[in-house]
């Protein structure tokens, strides 16, 4: 069943070369934003797998093409509590990735993005809270690929 299961995978290692890699000799805004980027792309395809479930179930009828609605759906038709963590967590990076944002320390070993909400409230983004979003990104994946054969 999984069809994007592959698809996910392969952006969590492109996320993990961004990470283990780029970040490490660049220290650059860029590098944080792409691999935020590499992140929503491998919850996508993840959210897209258990569409397609709820859709051989018989739950729904169509699959939206907007990633936002798909999430919103599956939280609607799976009312497990760790699904909804994981989908918080997904709109919580597509909420960051919209986000206007200025740079801290650029180039050096503390480097961080800085996210400003609607509430004009700044939110950082480090190196270490990227590994988080990395690691819940991988729990994620592996979630839907046990779950939702």
């Amino acid at each position: 069943m999984l069809e994007h299961d592959s698809d996910a995978k392969e952006e969590l290692k492109r996320a993990d070369h961004l990470l283990y890699v780029t970040l490490k000799y660049t220290k650059n805004i860029d590098v944080i934003k792409n691999t935020i980027k590499r992140l929503i792309n491998a919850c996508d395809f993840a959210i897209l797998d258990i569409m397609e479930y709820l859709k051989a179930k018989k739950k729904i009828k169509e699959i939206s093409l907007m990633p936002t609605t798909r999430a919103e759906e599956a939280k609607k038709y799976l009312k497990k509590i760790d699904l909804i963590e994981f989908i918080d967590f997904y709109l919580l990076l597509k909420k960051v990735d919209r986000a206007e944002y200025t740079k801290k320390e650029e180039f050096k070993k503390n480097v961080r993005l800085v996210v400003m909400d609607e509430n004009e409230e700044s939110f950082e983004i480090n190196i270490e809270k990227l590994y988080e979003f990395f690691e819940k990104t991988k729990e994620f994946v592996k979630y839907v690929e046990e779950n939702y054969k």
